[in-house]
């Protein structure tokens, strides 16, 4: 009973992590790519899409974004989409194509990239303690229903803590790494 348990958090702490990853790789260093905009939503007829799914996104050079959407009439929304992201990017509409300047990274701007990094691995961290708390949750109620005695119970709880532990390290290591290669270049 108590593996499933340690099992379930392992898995919830794993996905975390892999989410923290992705969205730090999202994260600008200074070069153009499109999974910059990944994040970006558009409403596309109600629905909430990502950039990718209603345009083509290319990259002319390491400064370039280009976005040429599917349906020229979603140009705006587009370009609207990218201006509210929160991403310090000002795309330029040149008829149905959007061009997005990357702009070299300031000092402000690493700031800005470091800052959005470390809410990142907060937002990690606040998973991985609802995982925890599950995990507690499900382990007091194996213990209160007597699937388990204390002991084990009292161990399972050491092992959940040990879990969390390590969870909030690689955590901790993951945003460190990208916010040295954002301030290194």
């Amino acid at each position: 009973m108590i593996d499933e348990v340690l099992s379930e958090l392992t898995d919830g702490v794993d996905k975390s992590l892999d989410a923290l990853r992705r969205e730090l790789s999202k994260v600008r260093t200074g070069r153009a790519h499109p999974s910059i905009l990944d994040r970006v939503r558009v409403d596309y007829y109600g629905v909430s899409t990502p950039i990718a799914q209603m345009a083509n996104v290319g990259v002319p050079d390491a400064s370039m974004l280009t976005v040429k959407p599917w349906e020229k009439s979603q140009a705006s929304n587009i370009d609207k989409a990218i201006r509210e992201s929160g991403l310090g990017l000002n795309p330029q509409l040149d008829g149905d194509l959007i061009r997005i300047p990357i702009p070299p990274l300031t000092e402000d701007r690493r700031k800005e990239m470091v800052k959005m990094t470390k809410r990142c691995g907060e937002e990690a961290k606040i998973v991985v303690r609802k995982h925890r708390r599950d995990a507690l949750d499900m382990l007091e109620t194996l213990v209160k229903d007597g699937e388990v005695s204390e002991d084990e119970g009292d161990r399972g709880e050491k092992k959940i803590e040990e879990t969390i532990a390590e969870a909030t390290k690689k955590i901790d290591h993951a945003v460190n790494d990208r916010e040295s290669q954002i301030m290194g270049g």
